[in-house]
């Protein structure tokens, strides 16, 4: 799966992808992602692409490499997951506090 490129539209932003198979003639999917969902912080610009391969990784998975449709719109149920799968984990920070003493 190869990312393409991605155009801003009126209400959405269309995400392309190239899926490369042997034997096969390659194949387009377009994923998009409503402007508002940018606009109220539901995702980040540069986690679109990788939100949209991730929906079509599954897709693909789900239909043994060959999806019925070609064109798939990210939800809001599609960006809680990814959202909740990139969640920075609970526990200890990287670097813990200071020894008390003199320094």
């Amino acid at each position: 799966m190869q990312f393409v490129g991605f155009e801003v539209k009126t209400l959405v932003r269309e995400y392309t992808f190239r899926v490369r198979e042997p034997l096969v003639d390659p194949r387009e999917f377009t994923l998009t992602i409503t402007n508002q969902a940018f606009n109220d912080h539901r995702v980040r610009y540069q986690d679109a692409p990788d939100v949209c391969s991730a929906k079509l990784r599954r897709e693909l998975a789900t239909y043994a490499n060959h999806p019925p449709g070609t064109h798939y719109r990210i939800t809001d149920a599609d960006l809680d997951d990814y959202r909740s799968a990139h969640a920075p984990r609970k526990g200890r920070m990287g670097f813990g506090r200071k020894p008390l003493g003199n320094h």
